[in-house]
């Protein structure tokens, strides 16, 4: 039986696709494509018939045309809505439906974090490098990244990067800037090597800013070094857990720098990153602080990893607060939106940028497909929070990539092998959730992270509904934003 027929004798159920509704327009987030289509009436009624029973394709054309639709029109929507598997047919099987495919074997580089010292003046609670839940490191590693160790990096870098015209070095630690006179260096040297080739390099960091100096802070402006700041709040949030190692609160020491680094850097966006842990949950609290009182441009916020089984994990009344907060500031998101303006909530922007470049992901993040950490030993690994430890070890810079750990690696991460991901609606931007985090909570890095999905669900559906709501109201909006976040 050819498709034709195939299409015209099978019965039809619902398929993958999460209905919202934004500013009275009915919209559907199609799970096979990634993508969001807005419904017309038509399309809302064959839905909720399909809800309740299955219909023969006569009956899907008849309630189509009966709403508008011409035949024609009709048949191309039940084919569109078939291949991206919002119905699905008894006669078409679900094999052919289209599912996220892994980047090829050679996939080029687009990024390397270098992990320029394991050391930190600090030493936060909750801290994946210090704390309870670090993955172990073996003794004799080097705690410094040396100056040709980082070199070798960039130019590996360049090498595997195939033909892209730019690509990208985030500096990371422990506390990058206690190794800032390297840091310095390998800019230097990488802006040489990548002018040579006709290529570009961009830099970013991260930073808890207790060391900043006005020597680092031009440095920082002059060569449009990215940087965000490791911080939680104003200062009995701060300090509850970013620490000294005598105790002593980190923010009175960060507060001045931090002033001066936002007044004189001027070439890159200065965000703020928020570890969210029990007692530090005030969202709307902690965003007015960083963004309206210190000046960040962009405010983020992240649960803390842990394995569960740590006292400043959050528990279930501190994940309510949270999401109470981030929907708070949702709803500023789209008033600024609206009125065409910028608000700084990282979390909305962030998935709102994926929903309009349509993602479907095959892995959660790019970690080793086109990204990879690098130990200060050159050790490579999926990304900086695997450095240093050698059951994550995916190569080393001198001899390259180590295509069947990468493999493996890739192989369990991929969302098609996590079977609780397959019947979830948010996994085309989720595709379940940070390798290290599932490797903390449960010792897979393939491992869903399942103590999220609820609430990465309910996120999902809140972003939609924003980007319905901007896509019904000003719509030119998004194109500035999608611009003005590829330029950040």
């Amino acid at each position: 039986m050819n498709t034709m027929t195939s299409l015209k004798a099978g019965r039809y159920s619902i398929g993958e696709l999460h209905e919202f509704e934004a500013e009275g327009q009915g919209f559907a987030y199609l799970v096979g494509a990634g993508a969001i289509f807005a419904l017309d009436e038509g399309a809302r009624a064959v839905i909720a018939r399909l809800r309740r029973e299955e219909l023969s394709h006569a009956e899907l054309v008849s309630a189509l045309t009966a709403h508008g639709h011409s035949a024609a029109d009709a048949e191309d929507l039940i084919r569109e809505l078939l291949y991206v598997r919002g119905i699905v047919s008894d006669r078409i099987a679900p094999a052919e439906a289209p599912v996220p495919t892994s980047p090829p074997a050679d996939f080029p580089l687009q990024a390397l974090v270098l992990n320029v010292t394991n050391q930190c003046n600090l030493a936060c609670t909750y801290c994946y490098e210090f704390g309870a839940d670090k993955i172990a490191t073996p003794a004799g590693k080097p705690k410094f990244m040396t100056l040709d160790t980082a070199r070798s990096s960039v130019d590996f870098l360049l090498a595997e990067s195939g033909g892209r015209k730019a690509v990208h070095i985030t500096f990371f630690g422990g506390e990058t800037l206690m190794n800032f006179k390297l840091l310095r260096d390998v800019v230097l040297y990488a802006n040489e090597r990548a002018a040579v080739q006709g290529r570009a390099i961009t830099y970013s960091l991260t930073t808890n800013a207790t060391l900043l100096t006005d020597e680092i802070i031009q440095f920082l402006s002059d060569q449009q070094v990215g940087v965000t700041v490791s911080m939680d709040g104003p200062p009995e949030l701060q300090d509850r857990h970013r620490v000294y190692k005598n105790g002593k609160g980190s923010y009175a020491v960060m507060e001045p720098r931090l002033r001066k680094l936002i007044a004189t850097h001027k070439t890159r966006a200065i965000t703020a990153r928020v570890t969210l842990t029990e007692g530090v949950t005030d969202v709307i609290r902690i965003f007015r602080h960083l963004k309206d009182d210190i000046g960040f441009h962009e405010v983020g916020f992240a649960p803390v990893t842990n394995s569960g089984d740590q006292a400043y994990g959050l528990d279930d009344g501190g994940m309510r607060k949270v999401l109470a907060g981030f929907h708070a500031l949702a709803d500023e998101w789209l008033e600024h939106a609206l009125r065409g303006q910028m608000h700084g909530f990282s979390n909305v922007s962030e998935t709102i940028g994926e929903l309009i470049q349509g993602v479907n992901k095959s892995h959660p993040c790019g970690a080793g497909i086109g990204l990879l950490g690098v130990s200060p030993s050159g050790d490579l690994s999926p990304c900086h929070r695997f450095t240093d430890a050698d059951t994550h070890t995916l190569g080393h810079i001198s001899s390259g990539i180590d295509s069947e750990k990468r493999e493996d690696f890739l192989s369990r991460g991929h969302v098609g092998a996590k079977y609780e991901c397959q019947s979830c609606w948010a996994r085309p931007l989720c595709a379940g959730g940070c390798h290290h985090e599932a490797f903390v909570r449960y010792g897979d890095t393939g491992h869903a992270n399942l103590h999220y999905c609820d609430w990465i669900r309910e996120w999902t559906d809140r972003c939609l509904k924003i980007y319905g709501a901007v896509a019904a109201r000003n719509p030119e909006f998004l194109k500035l934003f999608a611009a003005r976040k590829a330029l950040s």
